[in-house]
């Protein structure tokens, strides 16, 4: 997909942490809009998609100055107590226009000078590993989510069509492991996968972080309702797995392979440390 490229200036970059992202002191978003695209995507049925003429996926806001914008925003806040950050919450920090804006890495720069106290860098892109010196520069001060819905190519092909291959995912999660770099595979939104799923996973990384529609869109499943996912499942005969009860099923499975204690559930997978 080829999106439309805006670019703009912001007047802020840190939010406040807010609903799901409680745990946070902020979230930060490098770019307004996704070119990923994926069916699933909660922010489809958020004001920053509904109010566009534009379909979600087929464009993306690049912030300007962000970097400079950012040191003076995040020296204020560590100025006032703790600073946690989500990054990120209504895009993906490195989807394919990051390859030549580099605005997530400017950011990420920014950071590594002036370390918050947490960063969560929520991604689906293999992208990452091309920040591993600035992430190994945040210690243990970091984690890197990767978004691993699945293990089977088909499915992932159904509902996101644009977004990263499975297998290269996989081995980015390996690659920044074996870097030192806090790691843990996001099962989120939970979606079809084999019986083999969880000891693929385990191959990668040593936590998990499993959710679910029903959990994790923000508002128990409605919005997901609303953008006719179930009719996705429909499709492919796979309609028991649009139902609560497919997250039990995929935690047992977890369960025989990884601890209890690095098996999280929703919020508390995406948490700070």
């Amino acid at each position: 997909m080829n999106p439309s490229i805006f670019y703009k200036h912001p007047k802020t970059l840190l939010n406040k942490g807010t609903g799901f992202l409680t745990d946070y002191t902020h979230s930060l978003n490098p770019y307004t809009g996704c070119s990923f695209g994926c069916a699933y995507c909660y922010v489809r049925q958020m004001p920053v998609s509904l109010f566009r003429q534009q379909e979600w996926g087929t464009w993306v806001d690049v912030k300007q100055e962000a970097a400079a914008l950012l040191r003076k925003e995040l020296r204020r806040a560590k100025a006032k107590g703790m600073v946690t950050i989500f990054m990120s919450s209504s895009t993906d920090p490195y989807q394919p226009v990051e390859h030549k804006e580099q605005v997530t890495r400017s950011l990420l720069a920014v950071m590594a000078e002036e370390p918050p106290d947490f960063l969560l860098v929520q991604t689906r892109s293999p992208l990452v590993a091309r920040d591993i010196e600035l992430l190994q520069r945040l210690g243990d001060r970091v984690r890197v989510s990767m978004t691993v819905e699945t293990d089977r190519e088909d499915i992932r092909r159904h509902f996101t069509p644009h977004a990263p291959p499975v297998q290269a995912r996989l081995q980015t999660l390996r690659r920044l492991r074996d870097a030192g770099i806090p790691v843990q595979a996001a099962i989120a939104p939970l979606l079809p996968s084999s019986e083999g799923f969880a000891e693929t996973l385990a191959a990668a990384v040593d936590r998990v972080c499993l959710d679910d529609y029903f959990r994790g869109d923000g508002s128990g499943g409605r919005r997901t309702q609303k953008m006719g996912i179930a009719s996705m499942y429909r499709e492919l005969g796979l309609e028991e797995w649009y139902h609560p009860d497919a997250s039990r099923m995929v935690y047992d499975r977890l369960a025989r392979v990884f601890s209890t204690d690095r098996i999280f559930v929703s919020q508390q997978g995406f948490a700070p440390r």
